[in-house]
């Protein structure tokens, strides 16, 4: 897996996990990467401080922070909100299919079963097996009200 730094044309920053670089292209040039504060999809890759350990055994996490420090709860209610919009607009025309997603995946990528945009529930042991076959999935980053718990 490899992390981005991601810019939209509005110069919002936000960071996304890929693949590989090939995969961040190729959803770039499909207009699947998404701002999530806006929802933009006119997307680049930010500029990104080197990751450097530092001399001896000690390691040190760092963030980058925007120059106004940290985002107060209204602009992470607003930019969970942009999530949420943007992931319900990518699951648009997804069909639900539950529990069964591991194996539905595995049919689709198998050809077994008709090609077609999927979204469910799966372990992290059923997850890590499809990525380990090659089978192209991903985590939702918010969670999902199944269509039959909806009222």
């Amino acid at each position: 897996m490899i992390v981005f730094d991601l810019s939209c044309h509005q110069g919002h920053i936000f960071e996304v996990w890929f693949r590989s670089s090939a995969d961040y292209e190729d959803q770039r040039t499909r207009a699947l990467v998404v701002c999530p504060f806006c929802g933009a999809t006119d997307v680049e890759k930010a500029v990104m401080a080197p990751n450097v350990t530092p001399k001896g055994n000690k390691t040190t996490s760092m963030v980058a922070m925007r120059s106004g420090g940290e985002p107060t709860p209204t602009e992470m209610k607003a930019a969970l909100a942009a999530l949420a919009r943007v992931q319900a607009k990518l699951l648009e025309g997804s069909e639900h299919v539950g529990v069964r997603f591991a194996n539905e995946a595995r049919a689709i990528h198998e050809g077994d079963a008709p090609e077609r945009p999927i979204h469910g529930q799966a372990t992290r042991e059923e997850a890590k097996a499809l990525m380990d076959e090659g089978v192209p999935v991903a985590p939702l980053l918010l969670p999902i009200v199944p269509p039959d718990n909806a009222h």
